[in-house]
């Protein structure tokens, strides 16, 4: 089986399931997991209030995904010019 194909077959069963079951239900337990690993990032020792901590966290947050964001358009580019070359 190719890359692409395994990737359909994934793809085929995540509808699947979403079909079935609300993702929000069961991918709950893992987003909790991410979270807090940005809530412990941010204030390992619980020293802030609830509410700064949070803020700080969905900053910390945004701030992950922007970065992984850079870094996927810096690959774009890399792989759209060695392309073209």
């Amino acid at each position: 089986m190719t890359s692409s194909e395994r990737q359909l077959r994934g793809r085929l069963g995540g509808f699947a399931l979403a079909a079935k079951r609300d993702p929000k239900v069961y991918s709950a337990p893992a987003r909790a997991a991410f979270m807090d690993k940005f809530l412990l990032q941010v204030d390992s020792d619980g020293a802030l209030p609830p509410p700064e901590r949070e803020r700080r966290a969905a900053a910390a947050s945004k701030g992950h995904f922007s970065h992984m964001a850079l870094r996927s358009a810096q690959a774009r580019r890399k792989n759209k010019k060695t392309a073209k070359d």
